[in-house]
């Protein structure tokens, strides 16, 4: 009875072991197959062109600059707003109130933002930014990132926080360091690897985003570094040279396409090695 058990548990073993290494190469096949066509289509299209010339007109020789700088102005702004809300909102959660009936209204919420469609962001923001202002900005696009960078910072905040001994914080706070000193240079310092591993994931998270900006930023097809103005960024351009019947727009979509999935693989990796220093 008991070998008979025994065996039935290994076979299980086995057959759980066989299928989740299945699942994982099948993913895997796909991923490559992906970076594959990137590699071969987007490669042969990076120069120097790329990133000195705005976007051109069908058949003319350009580039995607004014697209990168508004992508990167944009994803700037949206951190720098995003990252100290999603940081002090993720502190009160671990620091001040961990049971408390606010404290589960507020996860809910932030776990209500983290699955949201970036799409319904996109109107939210249109609303209450675009419509008010009577035009698109860039403003408006960094404030729709600010609103995907923010759960972000949140959850991860939370959860580092929450890895901190209990022994570090009672260790100062029996020194006589009040309770704001003790998060700042005890806490903080302790979760700084996985805090700042949760703004790169954030970031990384954004880098894409094409449907709340085509709400919001719009885009320009003029170099401009104007955030009261539509302003050109990458993932919008991607998307409409992607569907234009004009090869020489295809060319710069995949090249386009290609730096942002090495950006967001940088930041991935980047994101893997802070994890790893702070573990």
């Amino acid at each position: 009875m008991n070998q008979t058990l025994y065996l039935r548990r290994r076979i299980t073993n086995y057959l759980f072991i066989a299928f989740s290494l299945g699942t994982a190469l099948f993913g895997l096949v796909w991923l490559g197959f992906i970076l594959f066509a990137l590699l071969k289509d987007g490669i042969s299209s990076l120069s120097p062109d790329l990133f000195t010339m705005p976007t051109p007109p069908p058949g003319s020789k350009g580039g995607l600059s004014n697209a990168i700088i508004g992508s990167v102005m944009m994803s700037v702004a949206a951190v720098v707003v995003g990252t100290p809300i999603g940081l002090f909102a993720g502190t009160y959660l671990a620091e001040y109130a961990r049971h408390g009936r606010l404290a589960f209204v507020v996860r809910f919420v932030n776990d209500i933002l983290l699955s949201a469609p970036s799409i319904i962001i996109g109107l939210f923001i249109y609303e209450i930014v675009v419509v008010p202002m009577g035009h698109f900005s860039g403003w408006a696009g960094a404030a729709a990132l600010a609103v995907i960078v923010v759960p972000v910072v949140v959850r991860t905040t939370e959860n580092m926080l929450l890895l901190v001994p209990n022994g570090l914080r009672e260790a100062a706070s029996a020194l006589g360091a009040p309770k704001s000193f003790v998060i700042k240079s005890v806490t903080w310092k302790a979760a700084q690897a996985g805090i700042m591993t949760g703004v790169l994931l954030a970031v990384a998270r954004i880098s894409g985003e094409t449907a709340p900006l085509l709400f919001t930023a719009l885009g320009n097809t003029q170099p401009s570094t104007n955030m009261n103005a539509p302003i050109a960024s990458l993932p919008v351009v991607i998307a409409q040279y992607a569907l234009s019947p004009y090869e020489d727009w295809h060319t710069l979509a995949w090249a386009g396409a290609l730096l942002v999935t090495a950006t967001v693989l940088t930041l991935s990796i980047l994101a893997r090695v802070l994890e790893k220093k702070r573990t």
